[in-house]
């Protein structure tokens, strides 16, 4: 059956689970959600032009449905067969921090050189990675997928369906705690896709500064582990506390000094850089191309981006929150000198029975940095009620109709937190 599939695919290279986003003769894959089982809109999807619609329940079969099992592993399935009939090398990249800040800056470096493509936001989960995959033509000579988990195996099921070449881990800190029973479930989980490469002969790349992962490699025994140093001999971030951009100055292994001045803001985007740079030497692009694709790189999606608003300035980083991150975020601040700083912090979600300890960490570190102003959004931030100089929201619509009538002008703010927390919509009245 997945070849007849195929066959229809290959004439477009065209699939979709969204029935509104239908094109002529594209396969449409019915899904069920928490909210809406795709097998209702089979018929939608024929009649917008789809040439096949994949279903899984027979109660809604109709002429050019295919019935299946079960619609998300077909999915998988035809991602997985397409995957073999490519000639494409795929770089995985999974971590707790930076994937996608790394997964844009591999592309933006590799496209000089190759055709080159890499997930779209952050489709990065156990459907996101199937679509990436069938949204590959042939002429496509590098694949960057990045790779997102909340539980164990999670990993280690999408290197199965993505068989990648290469991998790399950006860093594991303390994220998903509830998924993964703690610290050690997620060094372990993260930890997936180098055992998956290592079983296939597959080529890791590696900051051998981080502890935690060069004990992955050994763990693993992977013989492919290529360290940064291999590239780069030393590196230093150039400290400029009226300027929030990173800038980096790297001594390459053959003796060429270089300095790259980054469009991200924030330290700790430092290793998703030497990462690139690393990654792009090893596939022999020379130096001045990648510092070009580098500097040239602008973050978006509410990922380590500077706002210039009309009243304030604003360190965007609220797609996404876990405590290391938060800390990274907030330690960064800290070295910014201006007069009137803010922080706006969301709360961090699936934390689980970590969650209070961590949120009391991080309220108690944004208090010790002697902020303007502190304004803290989501329930497990209550406990902060008490505090001096903080202002607690349950939700982030409360701070929005605050900050409507209690503006905050001539500042620097930090806004971060987790996705569901949906800080970005502060931004208008910041």
């Amino acid at each position: 059956m997945i070849e007849n599939i195929y066959q229809e695919y290959k004439k477009t290279w065209q699939v979709t689970t969204d029935s509104r986003k239908v094109t002529k003769g594209s396969i449409f894959f019915a899904l069920k959600g928490e909210n809406h089982d795709g097998n209702s809109y089979a018929a939608m999807a024929i009649d917008n032009g789809a040439a096949l619609a994949v279903i899984d329940n027979p109660a809604y079969q109709c002429n050019r449905c295919i019935l299946v099992e079960n619609s998300l592993f077909t999915l998988q399935l035809l991602a997985n067969y397409h995957r073999k009939k490519l000639n494409t090398k795929i770089i995985a990249i999974t971590g707790s921090n930076g994937k996608t800040t790394t997964k844009e800056l591999f592309y933006t470096v590799l496209s000089k050189k190759f055709t080159t493509k890499a997930t779209v936001g952050n489709f990065n989960n156990h459907i996101g990675v199937p679509l990436t995959l069938l949204s590959l033509s042939p002429d496509i000579e590098f694949a960057i997928v990045e790779m997102g988990a909340n539980h164990p195996k999670d990993i280690a099921q999408l290197c199965e369906i993505a068989q990648p070449d290469y991998g790399i881990i950006t860093n594991i800190g303390r994220a998903h705690l509830g998924g993964f029973g703690g610290f050690e479930g997620v060094k372990q989980a993260k930890g997936e896709l180098f055992e998956y490469l290592s079983l296939h002969e597959g080529t890791v790349f590696f900051n051998p500064k981080n502890h935690i992962l060069v004990e992955l490699v050994e763990k693993h025994k992977v013989k492919n582990a290529i360290p940064y140093s291999e590239y780069i001999q030393n590196f230093s971030v150039n400290s400029d506390s009226t300027n929030p951009y990173l800038e980096l100055s790297l001594l390459d292994k053959s003796g060429l000094s270089i300095t790259i001045q980054t469009k991200l803001v924030g330290s700790y985007n430092s290793e998703n850089v030497l990462a690139a740079y690393a990654v792009g030497k090893y596939f022999g692009l020379d130096s001045e191309s990648i510092k070009n694709a580098i500097e040239e790189y602008y973050p978006s999606n509410n990922r380590s981006q500077l706002i210039k608003t009309k009243s304030n300035t604003v360190i965007m980083d609220a797609y996404n929150a876990n405590p290391s991150s938060m800390e990274q975020a907030l330690m960064n601040f800290s070295k910014i000198e201006r007069s009137n700083k803010v922080a706006i912090l969301g709360e961090m979600l699936e934390l689980g029975e970590y969650s209070h300890i961590e949120h009391k960490k991080i309220a108690d570190l944004a208090f010790s940095q002697q902020l303007s102003a502190i304004y803290l959004v989501g329930s497990e931030y209550e406990f902060s009620k008490s505090m001096a100089n903080v202002k607690f929201f349950l939700t982030v619509d409360e701070c929005l109709e605050y900050l409507k009538k209690e503006p905050i002008e001539g500042a620097m703010i930090l806004l971060k937190g987790s996705r569901g927390v949906r800080l970005e919509k502060l931004l208008d009245v910041l």
